[in-house]
């Protein structure tokens, strides 16, 4: 550390704020904010530093920089400005180069309302941005079956029509315009509409409900029932739009949600922008982990850029779980029960669903990220030193203690290698005992792959409790090589995952690639040890049959199976058929012990 930055370390303020560190080409490496600057930077340069990123990053600092601020929210603010401006090398982002449509209510005479990419500072409303361009235009199409407005571009000042410089065109004559432009529509009543889609867009209904009914209303007064019925399909229209877009109580007004998942190397964020019961807005992003981020970390940045991004003023913010930051005329709420805990729910699932269909579309184009992805997840859940790209589970299969028999699989980069797989008959062991086959088989699989000098597995996973892994374990350790390759043991009924002398077991979410993974090797064992046991125990069934011939051993039963398959076929044969086989004398034998009472 050079003397220069070892000084500021010993003077930072205990303020809130922002600090910025830079290698020694004075690039920006970092923007942090903290609650305590000094607490927070000199954390960095602790002797206990976990994440290998991290180490790497503080080996480059050579100069930082701080900036005191009021307030952890203005620290936070701050945090977001730089990081937009300079892009770090190590801050997450929320990169996003999609340009998002927005509704625009043009600012002129009897505006227009279309969908645009492109904010113009004109004084124009503009109601977005919308994550997806189809709900933006199923409002517009809702918008414009209810009211008729004008699409042309004419300038349609209060003289210019009163000067009668326009004529009605083709959309006035097939009633898709009231046409403002030859004074047959008052400013009035279009200003009116205006307003009343501004609430549609708003998720407020109740304006353009009641304007549709005083008009339908109007009409039938007038006996105008064809003209009536026209405006309660467009009512039908509207509650529809409405019934459709409603998922929470309608009393819950102006209010922000967010939902997330996340895994090893990114985070996933849902946000709502609920507007009188209705989500008006919702919008789905993936943020790549660089410095071992915590959920907590991301979500707080993910806040202030998304609530930017919507322009949302919303004075209440619903989240999955607390943040330390406080923000100034805003409730950061965790709701417990209730409406608000399922809009919660409903926004982390988004965020689930969201997650899962990205990661099925990693694991089609590109299958070697993915793998390496679920290896580094299960170094980190199964507390081992590498990646297990080389598994090895273990299964022992018997009825009764009869025709035992032990499987091995092998599964490299999470996929089943069956060339690999092997069959243990037990040769030690009498009787039905478990524990003791598996210390025997552990034993015999290992002494081999030491004695021919082939590749040791990263991870070996006994189908058992601790009693299976204990045995396993022994075996291990009379090896040497206990320590050297991680061992666990999985338990169906919990799917609990036990590992050596540790009294307590560990619970993985179901949903997690890691569980599925031993699962899988668990079930393969389980699979291929049956299949060979019924096998072995058919075949033990059909010797046995076969051996009460006098005269008549193990090999030649071997040799008539090999050649005719089963015992009945064996009994159908006739005398020639196995003169062939075994020779004359021994032909007779069998054919007269099969055919004597026939």
């Amino acid at each position: 550390m050079n003397p220069s930055l070892e000084l500021q370390l010993k003077t930072l303020p205990s303020e809130p704020g922002v600090y910025r560190y830079y290698d020694k080409n004075e690039q920006l490496l970092y923007v942090g904010k903290a609650k305590n600057l000094k607490k927070r930077v000199l954390s960095y340069f602790n002797k206990n530093l976990s994440g290998y990123r991290i180490k790497i990053m503080v080996g480059k600092i050579q100069r930082l920089e701080t900036t005191i601020v009021n307030s952890e929210y203005d620290a936070l603010l701050l945090e977001n400005n730089l990081i937009k401006e300079h892009q770090p090398f190590y801050n997450v982002m929320l990169k996003d180069d999609k340009t998002y449509p927005w509704i625009c209510i043009k600012n002129e005479d009897f505006p227009r309302i279309f969908l645009t990419r492109n904010k113009i500072k004109d004084g124009s409303e503009y109601y977005g941005p919308y994550a997806k361009v189809r709900p933006a235009k199923i409002l517009l199409d809702t918008i414009k079956h209810i009211y008729k407005l004008r699409t042309c571009n004419l300038n349609l000042a209060a003289n210019k029509i009163s000067e009668g410089k326009y004529k009605v065109c083709l959309e006035y004559h097939i009633k898709n315009c009231e046409g403002p432009c030859e004074d047959l529509e008052s400013k009035e009543d279009y200003d009116e509409k205006i307003d009343a889609i501004r609430g549609i867009i708003k998720g407020d209904f109740r304006k353009a409900k009641e304007y549709l009914v005083n008009q339908m209303m109007k009409q039938a007064s007038d006996l105008k029932f064809e003209e009536a019925q026209i405006i309660k399909e467009r009512l039908d229209i509207l509650e529809d739009y409405q019934a459709k877009n409603t998922v929470v109580n309608p009393n819950i007004d102006d209010v922000d949600v967010f939902g997330m998942t996340s895994d090893e190397t990114a985070a996933y964020i849902n946000f709502f922008k609920i507007r009188n019961g209705n989500i008006i807005q919702s919008f789905t992003t993936e943020i790549k982990k660089i410095l071992e981020e915590t959920d907590e970390d991301i979500m707080e940045e993910a806040l202030i850029e998304i609530r930017q991004k919507f322009s949302s003023d919303s004075k209440e913010v619903l989240l999955p779980f607390h943040l330390s930051v406080e923000i100034p005329n805003v409730k950061l709420i965790v709701p417990k029960v209730g409406d608000k805990k399922r809009i919660v729910e409903l926004s982390e699932k988004n965020a689930k669903e969201y997650r899962l269909e990205k990661l099925k579309q990693v694991q089609i184009i590109d299958p070697e990220r993915h793998t390496n992805r679920i290896m580094a997840e299960m170094q980190k859940l199964l507390r081992m030193p590498v990646e297990p790209r080389h598994i090895e589970g273990f299964d022992n299969s018997n009825i009764q203690g009869t025709n035992p028999v032990s499987a091995c699989v092998v599964f490299k980069d999470g996929k089943p290698s069956k060339a690999d797989y092997r069959i243990f008959h037990p040769k030690t062991v009498e009787g039905p005992n478990d524990f003791a086959t598996m210390e025997e088989v552990i034993y015999r699989r290992y002494k081999r792959m030491l004695d021919e000098g082939e590749n040791l597995p990263q991870l070996i996973l006994i189908d058992g409790g601790k009693g299976q892994l204990s045995s396993a374990v022994k075996s291990l350790r009379l090896l040497g090589l206990y320590g050297k390759i991680t061992i666990v043991g999985i338990a169906k009924r919990l799917e609990e995952i036990f590992f050596p002398e540790d009294p307590i077991p560990l619970y993985l979410d179901k949903k997690s690639e890691t569980l599925k993974i031993l699962q899988r090797v668990r079930d393969e064992a389980h699979r291929f040890g049956v299949k060979h046991h019924r096998t072995r125990r058919k075949n033990s069934t059909i010797k046995s049959e076969l051996e009460e011939i006098p005269g008549v051993g193990e090999k030649t039963i071997e040799l008539l199976l090999s050649k005719l398959k089963s015992v009945k076929r064996i009994k159908e044969s006739n005398l020639e058929t196995l003169e062939e086989i075994l020779g004359k004398s021994k032909a007779k034998v069998i054919w007269e012990f099969f055919n004597a009472n026939s």
